[in-house]
């Protein structure tokens, strides 16, 4: 017989983080282009003072690059931002895949 347990605390951090992304997805689809410019420089910030991403924030800046290139009115900032995201598809998978083994 296969038992599932589940630790409260894991399931309400989870619950938790699922909650952040979504308040964060919902203020990324709030933004004009300057904002979203202005969140990606932070997010940068962010990045360079952490030196490495977490999950957190690679989903975050998922969210952030997918907006960025949906807003962009140059073919420049369009594949900056789709290079981005892409890359953070790349990291989430990779890590994903290193959490399963």
């Amino acid at each position: 017989m296969s038992t599932n347990v589940i630790s409260i605390r894991a399931y309400k951090a989870f619950k938790d983080t699922e909650v952040e992304e979504l308040a964060y997805q919902a203020k990324i689809l709030s933004m004009d282009k300057v904002e979203l410019l202005e969140e990606m420089v932070r997010f940068q910030e962010e990045r360079k003072s952490m030196g490495a991403l977490d999950h957190a924030m690679m989903i975050r800046g998922r969210h952030l690059f997918r907006a960025l290139e949906t807003a962009a009115d140059t073919q420049e900032l369009q594949i900056l931002s789709r290079s981005y995201r892409r890359h953070l598809d790349y990291e989430i998978t990779a890590l994903r895949n290193k959490q399963d083994n």
